[in-house]
C-alpha cells in the first residue's frame, strides 16, 4: 500500500528503508513501498492492508484504494500496489521484525526490523531511492491523481 499526501510543496509518499545489515549503509534502491507476500487465496487488497499493519505497526488508513497495478522486480517477485491518500507520523511506526543468521555462517540468529526508517518523500526524491522497479508506481500515482 502506497500512502500519499498532498502538501504545499507537492505530493509526498510514505516509503520505508529496508532493515537488516545488507541495507544498513545503502540509500539508493533501499527504500520500498510497505508490502509483503500473500497466499493465493487471500485477496490482494486485504493482504496489502495486513502487510501495512505488520510492517508499520499501525492501522492502514481508511480510504479508497486506487490500483497502481503490478511490477516485476529484479528478484522475480511481482509486487501489486494500491495508493491511498492519508497521513501518519513516521515516528509512531513500530516496525515488524525478521530473524536471520548474522554474521553469515556464524550460527547466531539475530532479529532486525523489516523497515528501519520510514519517511515522507517528495516524488523526485522517492524516485532516487526507491527499489528500481517500484518507481513505476510513483509514475502511475502522478498520472492518476496528482
Amino acid at each position: 500500500m502506497l500512502l500519499f499526501r498532498r502538501t504545499g510543496d507537492g505530493p509526498e509518499v510514505l516509503l520505508g528503508h529496508m532493515g537488516g545489515p545488507f541495507w544498513a549503509r545503502r540509500d539508493t534502491g533501499a527504500w520500498t513501498v510497505p508490502k509483503g507476500e500473500y497466499e493465493p487465496d487471500e485477496p490482494a487488497w486485504e493482504a496489502a492492508r495486513r502487510e501495512f499493519r505488520e510492517e508499520l505497526g499501525l492501522e492502514p488508513p481508511d480510504g479508497e484504494g486506487v490500483s497502481l497495478g503490478e511490477v516485476r522486480q529484479k528478484n522475480g517477485k511481482i509486487v501489486t500496489v494500491w495508493a491511498v491518500e492519508g497521513d501518519l507520523d513516521p515516528t509512531a511506526v513500530v516496525p515488524g521484525t525478521f530473524l536471520m543468521e548474522w554474521p553469515p555462517r556464524s550460527g547466531r540468529t539475530q532479529e532486525f526490523p523489516e523497515l528501519d526508517r520510514v519517511a515522507w518523500l517528495g516524488l523526485d526524491r522517492a524516485r532516487e531511492v526507491i527499489v528500481t522497479a517500484q518507481a513505476a508506481f510513483l509514475d502511475r500515482l502522478a498520472e492518476h491523481s496528482l
